[in-house]
Protein backbone atom coordinates (compact mmCIF):
# COMPACT_ATOMS: atom_id res chain seq x y z
CA UNK A 1 0.00 0.00 0.00
CA UNK A 2 1.76 3.74 -0.70
CA UNK A 3 2.15 5.18 2.25
CA UNK A 4 0.82 8.91 2.03
CA UNK A 5 3.19 11.72 3.56
CA UNK A 6 2.32 14.51 5.16
CA UNK A 7 3.78 17.84 6.05
CA UNK A 8 2.73 18.64 10.26
CA UNK A 9 1.22 22.38 10.46
CA UNK A 10 1.72 24.56 12.98
CA UNK A 11 -1.28 24.12 14.31
CA UNK A 12 -0.66 20.17 14.69
CA UNK A 13 -2.60 19.64 11.78
CA UNK A 14 -1.78 16.38 9.28
CA UNK A 15 -1.36 17.78 5.30
CA UNK A 16 -1.29 15.74 3.03
CA UNK A 17 1.66 16.20 1.17
CA UNK A 18 0.13 15.27 -2.57
CA UNK A 19 -2.95 16.36 -3.97
CA UNK A 20 -5.05 16.90 -7.20
CA UNK A 21 -5.01 20.57 -8.52
CA UNK A 22 -8.27 21.50 -10.24
CA UNK A 23 -6.90 24.85 -12.15
CA UNK A 24 -8.49 24.86 -15.42
CA UNK A 25 -10.27 21.72 -15.29
CA UNK A 26 -13.30 22.09 -17.55
CA UNK A 27 -16.69 21.63 -15.72
CA UNK A 28 -17.91 18.40 -17.59
CA UNK A 29 -14.41 17.08 -16.80
CA UNK A 30 -13.31 18.09 -13.33
CA UNK A 31 -16.39 15.08 -11.68
CA UNK A 32 -14.67 12.51 -13.00
CA UNK A 33 -11.51 13.68 -12.31
CA UNK A 34 -12.11 14.10 -8.79
CA UNK A 35 -14.02 10.53 -8.46
CA UNK A 36 -11.25 9.05 -10.41
CA UNK A 37 -8.48 10.69 -7.62
CA UNK A 38 -10.32 9.81 -4.78
CA UNK A 39 -11.26 6.12 -5.81
CA UNK A 40 -7.27 5.99 -6.81
CA UNK A 41 -6.74 7.20 -2.84
CA UNK A 42 -5.98 10.52 -3.32
CA UNK A 43 -6.32 12.99 -0.10
CA UNK A 44 -6.24 15.93 -0.75
CA UNK A 45 -8.19 18.41 -3.54
CA UNK A 46 -7.13 21.70 -4.19
CA UNK A 47 -9.75 24.20 -5.40
CA UNK A 48 -10.51 27.91 -5.36
CA UNK A 49 -13.69 30.26 -6.42
CA UNK A 50 -11.79 31.37 -9.35
CA UNK A 51 -11.44 28.25 -10.84
CA UNK A 52 -15.48 28.24 -11.76
CA UNK A 53 -15.68 24.62 -11.05
CA UNK A 54 -16.28 24.12 -7.06
CA UNK A 55 -20.16 23.49 -7.94
CA UNK A 56 -19.05 19.98 -9.58
CA UNK A 57 -16.23 19.49 -7.55
CA UNK A 58 -18.49 19.49 -4.52
CA UNK A 59 -20.88 16.95 -6.21
CA UNK A 60 -17.94 14.85 -6.92
CA UNK A 61 -17.01 15.01 -3.13
CA UNK A 62 -20.18 14.44 -1.64
CA UNK A 63 -20.83 11.00 -4.22
CA UNK A 64 -17.52 9.87 -3.37
CA UNK A 65 -18.24 9.99 0.35
CA UNK A 66 -21.65 8.39 -0.32
CA UNK A 67 -19.85 5.62 -2.39
CA UNK A 68 -17.75 4.94 0.06
CA UNK A 69 -14.62 6.22 -1.17
CA UNK A 70 -13.81 8.88 1.53
CA UNK A 71 -14.79 10.12 4.60
CA UNK A 72 -14.92 13.55 5.20
CA UNK A 73 -12.30 13.31 7.66
CA UNK A 74 -9.76 11.32 5.86
CA UNK A 75 -9.84 14.12 2.66
CA UNK A 76 -7.96 17.30 2.92
CA UNK A 77 -9.91 20.20 0.93
CA UNK A 78 -8.04 23.81 0.42
CA UNK A 79 -10.05 26.59 -1.19
CA UNK A 80 -9.23 30.28 -2.25
CA UNK A 81 -10.56 33.74 -1.25
CA UNK A 82 -10.79 35.64 -4.80
CA UNK A 83 -9.79 39.11 -5.18
CA UNK A 84 -12.92 40.73 -5.84
CA UNK A 85 -13.76 39.63 -1.86
CA UNK A 86 -10.71 41.28 0.14
CA UNK A 87 -12.58 43.84 1.81
CA UNK A 88 -13.04 42.49 5.20
CA UNK A 89 -16.99 42.64 5.29
CA UNK A 90 -16.25 40.39 1.73
CA UNK A 91 -14.25 37.50 3.37
CA UNK A 92 -16.69 35.87 5.14
CA UNK A 93 -19.35 35.67 2.70
CA UNK A 94 -16.77 34.36 -0.20
CA UNK A 95 -15.92 31.84 2.00
CA UNK A 96 -19.97 30.76 3.02
CA UNK A 97 -20.56 30.51 -1.36
CA UNK A 98 -17.07 28.31 -1.51
CA UNK A 99 -18.72 25.91 1.22
CA UNK A 100 -22.00 26.24 -0.28
CA UNK A 101 -20.79 25.11 -3.70
CA UNK A 102 -18.34 22.66 -2.16
CA UNK A 103 -21.27 21.25 0.07
CA UNK A 104 -19.19 20.80 2.85
CA UNK A 105 -19.35 22.32 6.29
CA UNK A 106 -15.91 23.47 6.77
CA UNK A 107 -12.37 23.83 4.74
CA UNK A 108 -9.31 22.69 5.58
CA UNK A 109 -7.38 25.08 4.44
CA UNK A 110 -8.41 28.80 3.06
CA UNK A 111 -5.92 30.71 1.39
CA UNK A 112 -5.63 34.40 0.18
CA UNK A 113 -5.42 33.44 -3.65
CA UNK A 114 -3.49 36.61 -4.79
CA UNK A 115 -2.04 39.86 -2.87
CA UNK A 116 -4.14 41.70 -5.26
CA UNK A 117 -7.46 43.22 -4.79
CA UNK A 118 -10.29 43.94 -7.30
CA UNK A 119 -13.53 46.21 -6.26
CA UNK A 120 -16.39 43.58 -5.31
CA UNK A 121 -18.17 42.48 -8.07
CA UNK A 122 -15.45 42.44 -10.68
CA UNK A 123 -14.54 39.09 -11.86
CA UNK A 124 -11.68 40.31 -13.70
CA UNK A 125 -10.55 44.19 -14.57
CA UNK A 126 -11.52 45.84 -17.53
CA UNK A 127 -10.60 49.18 -16.36
CA UNK A 128 -9.08 51.15 -14.09
CA UNK A 129 -12.12 51.71 -12.03
CA UNK A 130 -12.05 47.82 -11.43
CA UNK A 131 -9.17 47.44 -9.07
CA UNK A 132 -8.86 48.44 -6.01
CA UNK A 133 -5.03 49.46 -4.10
CA UNK A 134 -3.68 47.37 -0.95
CA UNK A 135 -4.23 51.01 0.95
CA UNK A 136 -8.04 50.88 -0.16
CA UNK A 137 -8.21 47.03 0.76
CA UNK A 138 -4.95 46.03 2.92
CA UNK A 139 -4.30 42.64 3.14
CA UNK A 140 -3.96 43.27 6.86
CA UNK A 141 -7.35 43.71 6.94
CA UNK A 142 -8.06 40.47 4.48
CA UNK A 143 -5.70 38.38 6.70
CA UNK A 144 -7.61 39.46 9.67
CA UNK A 145 -10.89 38.24 8.47
CA UNK A 146 -9.05 35.19 7.44
CA UNK A 147 -7.81 34.44 10.67
CA UNK A 148 -11.88 35.51 12.11
CA UNK A 149 -13.03 32.65 9.95
CA UNK A 150 -10.44 30.29 11.48
CA UNK A 151 -11.35 31.07 14.64
CA UNK A 152 -15.44 30.54 13.49
CA UNK A 153 -14.48 26.92 12.45
CA UNK A 154 -15.02 27.62 8.91
CA UNK A 155 -11.38 26.60 7.71
CA UNK A 156 -8.97 24.46 9.77
CA UNK A 157 -6.41 26.35 8.96
CA UNK A 158 -5.30 29.58 6.84
CA UNK A 159 -2.72 30.72 4.50
CA UNK A 160 -1.86 32.85 1.95
CA UNK A 161 -0.63 32.18 -2.32
CA UNK A 162 1.92 34.10 -4.17
CA UNK A 163 3.52 36.06 -1.57
CA UNK A 164 6.99 36.16 -0.86
CA UNK A 165 9.10 37.26 2.81
CA UNK A 166 8.36 40.57 3.14
CA UNK A 167 4.41 40.12 2.68
CA UNK A 168 4.56 36.66 4.72
CA UNK A 169 6.46 38.77 7.68
CA UNK A 170 3.85 41.89 7.18
CA UNK A 171 1.24 39.38 7.86
CA UNK A 172 2.80 37.93 10.88
CA UNK A 173 2.47 41.09 12.99
CA UNK A 174 -1.13 40.67 12.58
CA UNK A 175 -1.80 37.91 14.78
CA UNK A 176 0.10 35.10 13.33
CA UNK A 177 1.79 34.19 10.44
CA UNK A 178 -0.30 32.12 7.69
CA UNK A 179 0.34 28.20 7.91
CA UNK A 180 0.87 27.98 4.61
CA UNK A 181 2.42 29.63 1.26
CA UNK A 182 1.44 27.98 -2.05
CA UNK A 183 3.27 29.47 -5.35
CA UNK A 184 4.63 28.53 -8.71
CA UNK A 185 7.52 26.06 -7.90
CA UNK A 186 9.46 23.56 -9.78
CA UNK A 187 13.05 22.80 -11.41
CA UNK A 188 13.28 25.76 -13.45
CA UNK A 189 11.81 28.08 -10.34
CA UNK A 190 12.92 26.04 -7.04
CA UNK A 191 12.43 29.48 -5.01
CA UNK A 192 15.34 28.42 -2.68
CA UNK A 193 15.24 31.03 -0.99
CA UNK A 194 11.66 31.45 -0.28
CA UNK A 195 12.08 27.87 0.92
CA UNK A 196 13.97 28.59 3.32
CA UNK A 197 12.36 31.82 4.74
CA UNK A 198 9.34 29.57 5.02
CA UNK A 199 11.08 26.68 6.83
CA UNK A 200 12.64 29.05 9.24
CA UNK A 201 9.09 30.25 10.43
CA UNK A 202 7.23 26.96 10.62
CA UNK A 203 5.05 27.72 7.13
CA UNK A 204 4.88 25.01 4.45
CA UNK A 205 5.22 25.82 1.09
CA UNK A 206 2.69 24.21 -1.61
CA UNK A 207 4.24 23.97 -4.74
CA UNK A 208 1.42 24.79 -8.01
CA UNK A 209 2.84 24.05 -11.92
CA UNK A 210 5.27 21.66 -10.41
CA UNK A 211 5.37 19.86 -13.85
CA UNK A 212 6.20 23.06 -15.38
CA UNK A 213 4.99 24.60 -18.60
CA UNK A 214 5.03 23.24 -22.12
CA UNK A 215 3.52 26.45 -23.58
CA UNK A 216 6.32 28.07 -25.99
CA UNK A 217 5.63 31.48 -25.28
CA UNK A 218 6.05 31.28 -21.38
CA UNK A 219 9.56 30.20 -22.06
CA UNK A 220 12.85 32.70 -21.85
CA UNK A 221 15.38 29.92 -24.30
CA UNK A 222 15.09 27.37 -26.14
CA UNK A 223 15.52 25.15 -22.42
CA UNK A 224 13.31 22.32 -22.93
CA UNK A 225 10.20 21.78 -20.95
CA UNK A 226 10.76 20.00 -17.71
CA UNK A 227 8.06 17.03 -19.22
CA UNK A 228 10.68 16.60 -22.19
CA UNK A 229 14.49 17.76 -20.26
CA UNK A 230 16.98 15.54 -20.65
CA UNK A 231 18.29 15.72 -17.35
CA UNK A 232 14.90 14.63 -16.35
CA UNK A 233 14.23 11.91 -18.65
CA UNK A 234 17.60 10.49 -17.36
CA UNK A 235 16.76 10.36 -14.09
CA UNK A 236 13.55 8.86 -14.74
CA UNK A 237 14.50 5.79 -17.00
CA UNK A 238 17.18 5.56 -13.78
CA UNK A 239 14.26 4.92 -11.16
CA UNK A 240 11.78 3.55 -14.10
CA UNK A 241 9.58 6.30 -13.62
CA UNK A 242 7.82 9.14 -16.07
CA UNK A 243 9.59 12.52 -15.79
CA UNK A 244 5.96 13.65 -14.05
CA UNK A 245 6.53 11.42 -11.42
CA UNK A 246 10.00 12.49 -11.12
CA UNK A 247 9.00 16.28 -11.01
CA UNK A 248 6.70 15.01 -7.94
CA UNK A 249 9.07 12.87 -5.76
CA UNK A 250 11.56 15.35 -6.24
CA UNK A 251 9.12 18.62 -5.13
CA UNK A 252 7.86 16.14 -1.76
CA UNK A 253 11.47 14.95 -1.13
CA UNK A 254 12.49 18.74 -0.87
CA UNK A 255 9.50 19.10 1.92
CA UNK A 256 6.87 20.53 -0.33
CA UNK A 257 3.40 19.87 -0.67
CA UNK A 258 2.74 19.17 -4.41
CA UNK A 259 -0.39 19.53 -5.98
CA UNK A 260 -0.14 18.15 -10.06
CA UNK A 261 -3.51 18.66 -11.98
CA UNK A 262 -5.08 16.20 -14.69
CA UNK A 263 -8.34 15.49 -15.38
CA UNK A 264 -7.10 12.04 -17.24
CA UNK A 265 -7.64 8.85 -15.42
CA UNK A 266 -4.40 6.84 -16.18
CA UNK A 267 -2.58 10.13 -15.24
CA UNK A 268 -4.19 10.84 -12.27
CA UNK A 269 -2.87 7.35 -11.17
CA UNK A 270 0.44 7.44 -12.67
CA UNK A 271 0.73 11.10 -10.99
CA UNK A 272 0.03 8.51 -7.59
CA UNK A 273 2.04 5.99 -8.32
CA UNK A 274 5.28 9.05 -8.18
CA UNK A 275 4.64 8.37 -4.13
CA UNK A 276 6.82 5.13 -5.20
CA UNK A 277 9.19 6.65 -6.28
CA UNK A 278 12.58 7.68 -4.82
CA UNK A 279 15.19 9.72 -5.59
CA UNK A 280 18.70 9.40 -4.60
CA UNK A 281 20.65 12.12 -3.06
CA UNK A 282 23.23 12.58 -6.77
CA UNK A 283 19.00 12.91 -8.16
CA UNK A 284 18.34 15.46 -5.90
CA UNK A 285 21.93 17.98 -6.49
CA UNK A 286 21.62 17.20 -10.09
CA UNK A 287 17.64 18.58 -10.16
CA UNK A 288 18.49 21.63 -8.64
CA UNK A 289 21.34 22.92 -11.25
CA UNK A 290 18.17 23.39 -13.47
CA UNK A 291 17.21 26.14 -11.62
CA UNK A 292 16.46 29.42 -14.18
CA UNK A 293 14.39 31.40 -12.35
CA UNK A 294 11.82 30.59 -14.94
CA UNK A 295 8.34 32.39 -13.75
CA UNK A 296 5.36 30.91 -16.04
CA UNK A 297 2.72 33.18 -14.05
CA UNK A 298 4.94 36.16 -14.24
CA UNK A 299 2.41 38.64 -13.07
CA UNK A 300 1.89 40.37 -16.16
CA UNK A 301 -1.98 39.97 -16.22
CA UNK A 302 -2.44 41.49 -13.16
CA UNK A 303 -0.40 44.75 -14.49
CA UNK A 304 -2.87 46.24 -17.47
CA UNK A 305 -6.38 47.42 -18.12
CA UNK A 306 -5.18 50.59 -15.68
CA UNK A 307 -4.00 48.17 -12.94
CA UNK A 308 -2.29 49.88 -9.99
CA UNK A 309 0.23 46.93 -9.55
CA UNK A 310 3.47 45.79 -11.32
CA UNK A 311 4.58 41.84 -11.90
CA UNK A 312 7.95 43.00 -10.05
CA UNK A 313 5.98 44.25 -6.79
CA UNK A 314 3.32 41.31 -6.84
CA UNK A 315 5.70 38.48 -5.39
CA UNK A 316 7.07 40.27 -2.83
Amino acid sequence: MTTYPTLKLRSGLSFPAFGLGTWKSKPGEVYDAVRAALEIGYRHLDCAAVYGNETEVGQAIKDAIAAGDITRDELWVTSKLWNNAHLKDDVAPALEQTLSDLQLDYLDLYLIHWPIAFKPGVGFPRSADDWLTLEEAPLSETWEAMLAAKQAGKSRAVGVSNMGPERLSALGTVGELPEVNQVESHPHLQQGELLNFCNEHNIVLTAYSPLGSTDRENRKDDEPPLLNHPTIETIASEVGASTAQVLIAWAIARGTVVIPKSVNRQRIQQNFDALKVELTDEHMKTIASLDKGYRYLDGKFFASNGSPYTPEGIYR
